[in-house]
């Protein structure tokens, strides 16, 4: 993959994270959730939509080859969101805390950061939250 692909692949993935886990702001505080957990209410079905799309940024993430100590915790944010998130109603609310699909995120960017600084440094700007 040469570095317009690499870079057009990051950009999808900064997307469709802050999509899934940050793109709409509550009105009159800082919080802001995103489609996972209103896919989340779903039941069955939803966590299951969830964490087939987390999977596949995972997938998306490993073609910039990173660490598997990395994957594992990438893995590990999935399962845990999945395990916790089946649960009725706590599980929604667990979704909207804890943001797997930013916390891979971070881990990616680090590794970035750390084995291609040229291509972070020429990345997307963070598009605007939807505001309600």
């Amino acid at each position: 993959m040469n570095k317009i692909e690499r870079l057009a692949t990051l950009n999808r993935i900064r997307k469709l994270s802050r999509l899934m886990d940050t793109a709409i702001g509550i009105p009159g505080t800082k919080f802001r959730i995103g489609l996972d957990p209103i896919i989340g209410l779903v039941p069955g079905a939803g966590d299951l939509v969830d964490t087939a799309f987390s999977a596949y940024l995972v997938y998306l993430a490993t073609q910039f080859k990173i660490p598997p100590k990395t994957l594992g915790k990438m893995i590990y944010n999935i399962g845990l969101e999945a395990v916790v998130g089946s649960v009725p109603l706590v599980g929604d609310i667990f979704d909207a805390f804890y943001k797997s699909n930013m916390r891979n995120l971070a881990l990616l960017e680090a590794h970035i950061e750390e084995v291609e600084p040229e291509l972070a440094a020429v990345a997307e700007p963070i598009p605007e939250p939807i505001k309600l």
